[in-house]
């Protein structure tokens, strides 16, 4: 079981406004994701910085907390923190913008239907395996049945898509599965054959076109019965509705399937194969190109799951995907050799750790956890990968590479490629990958020269510089007092260090001496400095203020940035702070207080930003 990932769970949904604030919750591959009812009551920060989470994410009202491959494991421990039985209904009027409302329905349709089509894709390179190592023939009955494995989840697709389609239109997915099972029943596939005209009652023209491994006609035909359910189920009594309810869903849906909506997208569908075959032929280089190079921009804001489909949607009408399938392998391939070049660039071990899983389970086909730990922070791994996608997508399309199954976009899915009784396919591929991973690799490598120099230059740095005594300037003008008398015990018991306090009577802070800057916290209110003699400093504005999320400070420095004494490093309005309810104290601390002999307070009481307050002795 998942037991581990108890505390885990019990912390994000603690951040997420807890259980009474989560109005639904489910998963995908990587990412855990969650709608709330108040928004307010997020604490961003401290969720991105639990052990265990790699990102946070807010998109199209979702809000994804990235876990990685066992996001299942940390799933299981937060459905015993939340109640997701009854939420499914409480953001159903949520308001959203047409794209992000296409792309969740498309996303909801086709992700529950991924691990099927995944193994029977694996299922179908196996046996293109068996057949070019001459394990069988295709004549024999072993093919027969491998295939039949294989083949009935694309047979089938259509019962399958009505299932999921209801599930996300709300209606009943037992009776959805049920109209697709008439549009593909043999009796009908023999009227097509037969190829006579069909009429319902001798005047309702009844279109001869086959709907196995269909998907457009399905997505119409389930669309249209979520809304006669809904009525049906509003006038029809409820003491009879298990009756009649179905019944008349079959007779209506039966009947419109056949005569309009089928038809319609068997016609929409054929117009799909059509542009699929003039992209093939005319401009085969464009989709594997597009997402070679952007599939990280569009995992970054969901845009892959309204794309991905296309592929599926391919497959079905002609047999092979070469709108997603190609561009997605080589854009992750290119993801996890950056993230590999950086594992073996930084002398960050942290990082280190994070790159190396990061790109063993890109190369699997999950790049979550490379793209959101690694590259994306990074930024320049992440514009090497996609100049690298982009590369490796070019000959992919150029050769019109293809493959036959859909699955995963890892390395185990270039066997998918193996098809049409030819090798062409997997080399062309594998070429690609290789274009894709060294012009990653190389532009990585080269980029990493000018990103990773301070780590990769500076072991040095690392080491303690020699302290030297320092006297030291108040960074902001005010009442100087005692540590002791700041309203915060952790402050006042010196447990962070010792230091002086100001009340301020301006909203500046000043660098109180030459050096660089450490860290500027994310919500603005705190500041870490390091003097060129030694000193760490850090200057906290008010108490508490981490609440207010950076509302009401600016900062003028970021971290790693040299400053020099009476440099500008933030300002704040504290009339603001204090009506919001918090005090306004600035505790000055001595963070490495334990490599000095004595910290002393010089002077109390009123001072300008230039006066010295204290003095540190080694």
């Amino acid at each position: 079981m998942s037991k581990k990932y108890e505390q885990l769970a019990k912390e994000i949904v603690q951040q997420l406004g807890g259980k009474e604030n989560i109005t639904d919750a489910y998963h995908c591959q990587t990412r855990l994701r969650f709608k709330v009812a108040d928004e307010s009551k997020l604490n961003k920060e401290k969720l991105e910085d639990l052990d265990g989470v790699t990102k946070y994410i807010h998109n199209a009202g979702v809000h994804q907390v990235v876990i990685g491959t066992h996001v299942k494991d940390v799933f299981e421990e937060v459905e015993k923190f939340v109640d997701v039985q009854t939420s499914n209904d409480s953001n159903l009027n949520e308001k959203k913008g047409p794209v992000a409302t296409v792309i969740d329905f498309v996303a909801g349709t086709f992700q529950p239907v991924i691990p099927a089509l995944s193994g029977a894709g694996m299922v179908k390179a196996v046996l293109a395996l068996l057949i070019v190592f001459k394990v069988i023939t295709p004549d024999s009955q072993t093919y027969y049945m491998l295939n039949l494995f294989a083949d009935g989840v694309f047979f089938f697709l259509p019962m399958i898509l009505a299932f999921t389609v209801a599930q996300k239109l709300r209606c009943n997915p037992i009776l959805a599965a049920s109209v697709a099972a008439m549009m593909m029943h043999p009796n009908w596939g023999a009227l097509v054959t037969a190829g006579e005209p069909v009429n319902f009652f001798g005047f309702i023209p009844f279109t001869l076109a086959t709907y196995t491994g269909s998907v457009i006609p399905i997505l119409i035909v389930i669309f249209f019965q979520s809304y006669v359910e809904k009525f049906l189920h509003r006038v029809i009594p409820k003491s009879v509705e298990l009756v009649f309810v179905p019944m008349l869903t079959f007779l209506i849906m039966g009947t419109l399937a056949f005569s309009v909506f089928g038809p319609i997208g068997s016609i929409l569908g054929g117009y799909l194969a059509s542009f699929f075959t003039f992209l093939s032929i005319h401009a085969s280089w464009v989709p594997a190109v597009l997402i070679g190079g952007l599939l990280p921009v569009m995992v970054m804001f969901g845009l892959h799951n309204g794309v991905a489909p296309l592929g599926v949607m391919q497959m079905a009408e002609l047999g092979y995907d070469s709108i997603f399938g190609p561009g997605a392998l080589v854009s992750n391939i290119a993801q996890a050799t950056a993230a590999a070049v950086v594992a073996f660039r930084t002398k960050n071990k942290k990082v280190k750790q994070v790159a190396i899983s990061g790109a063993i389970t890109a190369y699997m086909g999950i790049t979550e956890p490379a793209l959101y730990g690694v590259n994306l922070p990074k930024k320049y791994p992440l514009i090497a990968a996609m100049i690298g996608g982009a590369s490796g997508g070019l000959y992919a399309g150029l050769t019109n590479t293809h493959r036959f199954a859909t699955g995963s976009s890892g390395l185990p899915a270039v066997l998918l490629y193996i098809g049409d009784d030819t090798m062409r396919f997997f080399w062309n591929i594998i070429i690609a990958l290789i274009i894709s991973a060294g012009v990653s690799a190389i532009l990585t490598y080269v980029l990493s020269f000018k990103y990773e120099k301070e780590e990769i230059e500076g072991v040095s740095e690392i080491k303690p510089v020699i302290l030297e005594d320092t006297r030291l300037v108040s960074p902001i003008p005010g009442k100087v007092m005692p540590l002791s008398q700041v309203q915060d015990e952790a402050f006042a018991s010196e447990a962070l260090g010792k230091g002086f306090a100001v009340d301020p009577s301006e909203g500046e802070v000043y660098a109180p001496f030459d050096g660089k800057v450490v860290a500027v916290f994310p919500t603005k209110h705190a500041i870490g400095l390091v003097s060129d003699t030694g000193v760490e400093l850090l200057i906290h504005v008010g108490l508490n203020t981490v609440e207010l999320n950076g509302q009401y400070f600016d900062t003028f420095v970021e971290a790693e940035q040299k400053v020099t004494k009476g440099q500008l490093l933030l300002t704040f309005d504290s009339k603001k702070i204090e009506a919001a309810g918090y005090p306004t104290q600035v505790p000055v601390v001595v963070t490495n207080t334990p490599q000095y002999s004595s910290i002393e307070i010089l002077k109390q009481g009123t001072v300008n930003k230039d006066e010295e307050v204290l003095v540190i002795k080694v």
